[in-house]
């Protein structure tokens, strides 16, 4: 494995401040989005039984994904992101696109996350003004975010440790209920509601190909430890064992909280905009759980968008770093915290209090946006395994004496390719997605656009052969 042999020194050195429980359940939280407690429903209605495998096809996929980034981090541990090493191994455009399509990513969730919450809020607290609860969470991932990315990781682990008992608390009554036979308005909670309503396969073909639509969604973050790589502590210990652990994780949470749901209620009985999670613990007499899956789903919501706040913040840091974003928001504290990228990522999520008051068509919006989002995320993962096949070809000696090496090398990512294409097909099979599809390239337009400015100035190709240099001199094979 190679390694360097110290991090960058002096007031551009991000601190080492995530233990291993930091990005364990980091990794844990990036894996489990709000999506799952509130997407699973429409997911649900559309593909049947089927999505059971919908999900784990596609935690499958992305699984080498991050084996690819994990072992490209790993062999320079100067990359601060999967941004350093597109840069270094692409070239100084593939920087500038990931870098900059990742921010745009996780500020679109943040926007959502926070137009989320409030809706949250209005159903536990009905009639409270929108905007309050809109700018109080603005206002506490500032604060959270400010201090250090200690206190970062710390809230994080709470937040995804709430998330892990829902679920496991979920699973446990569904079991309960199934064993005793419990019977309700939809019959009878048995494992054979996951075969008696029209098999497994109820909608067909395209009814499963439906569900990777909606379930690609709940997957974005997954990448999320590869923005924590330069603040994690002895990362070639811990990052491996986050992204090993996620088979587990997605088997677990995913497969098992849905098998469960469908067992409990005959998938017949779902229906998009509404939690299959307060549903089945309402539908088991325990009015109080159901609040707290509220309180719960509210506070996954807290989470993808404080997960946003961090990578967007550090994201920009990294390309201010390389003179693709202003010099100001390069720059950190005395705490070596990227406080003028956190202003800058905060301020834009003023935009979703706006948005609350935009209208009745704002959940059309958000759901094409979102899908934007998660095309563009796709994008990003396609670097990440783009950067995987030059690095084996160009640095071999690196992968030589790597001891994290992604299973299957080149062939899988091939195969991973090829996955990401029937993703592209499948948003094209129903009108709002492909609408979403079809305005994604105005983003990449504006890119290159200012791509293509940027790069003249004598200044921005100094800094990025001075950065160059730097991520290449400092590796050594160990």
């Amino acid at each position: 494995m190679s390694k360097i042999t110290e991090d960058r020194a002096g007031s551009e050195g991000l601190s080492r401040g995530l233990s291993n429980r930091h990005i364990q359940l980091l990794a844990i939280g990036g894996a489990i989005g709000t999506g799952l407690f509130m997407g699973s429903g429409k997911t649900i209605s559309v593909a049947g039984p089927s999505v059971i495998f919908v999900y784990m096809i596609i935690g499958f996929m992305l699984f080498f994904v991050m084996r690819a980034m994990g072992e490209l981090l790993l062999s320079n541990l100067n990359y601060k992101t999967f941004s350093d090493f597109a840069g270094d191994l692409l070239g100084p455009w593939a920087a500038f696109f990931t870098g900059w399509t990742y921010w745009f990513c996780w500020v679109v969730t943040g926007v959502a996350d926070v137009v989320a919450i409030a809706g949250y809020a209005d159903t536990l607290w009905p009639g409270i003004p929108l905007w309050v609860p809109g700018i109080a969470t603005i206002l506490a991932l500032l604060a959270l975010n400010l201090p250090t990315v200690k206190a970062f990781g710390e809230v994080e682990f709470w937040f995804a440790l709430i998330k892990i008992v829902a679920i496991l608390a979920l699973i446990a009554t569904g079991l309960a209920m199934v064993f005793s036979g419990f019977t309700s308005s939809a019959g009878t909670a048995s494992f054979g509601n996951l075969w008696q309503h029209g098999g497994f396969f109820p909608k067909e073909f395209m009814g499963f190909v439906a569900g990777f639509q909606i379930a690609v969604f709940a997957f974005v973050g997954i990448e999320l430890v590869g923005t924590a790589a330069a603040e994690t502590k002895s990362p070639e210990r811990n990052l491996p064992k986050a992204i090993n652990a996620i088979p587990i994780r997605v088997g677990l949470f995913y497969v098992g909280a849905l098998v469960i749901l469908m067992s409990v209620t005959p998938w017949t009985e779902f229906r998009a905009g509404h939690s299959p999670f307060i549903g089945m613990f309402s539908l088991a007499g325990l009015g109080a759980a159901a609040t707290l899956v509220n309180l719960v789903v509210l506070t996954s919501a807290m989470s993808s968008a404080n997960s946003g706040i961090y990578s967007t913040s550090r994201m920009v840091f990294g390309l201010a770093q390389e003179g693709d974003a202003p010099s100001v928001f390069g720059r950190l504290s005395s705490r070596k915290v990227p406080q003028n990228a956190l202003f800058l990522s905060c301020t834009l999520l003023l935009s979703g209090v706006v948005l609350l008051y935009a209208g009745k068509d704002i959940g059309t919006a958000f759901d094409m946006v979102t899908t934007v989002s998660a095309v563009c995320f796709m994008f990003v993962w396609s670097i990440i395994l783009a950067s995987y096949l030059v690095f084996r070809k160009r640095r071999p000696e690196l992968h030589a004496a790597s001891t994290y090496r992604m299973p299957g090398g080149p062939a899988m990512v091939w195969v991973v390719y090829a996955f990401f294409l029937f993703l592209v097909w499948a948003l094209t099979t129903q009108p709002d997605t492909l609408a979403a599809l079809l305005v994604t390239p105005v983003w990449f337009a504006i890119l290159l656009v200012a791509w293509l400015i940027l790069r003249r100035s004598p200044l921005h190709q100094a800094r990025i052969a001075a950065h160059g240099d730097a991520l290449r001199g400092e590796a050594r094979v160990a």
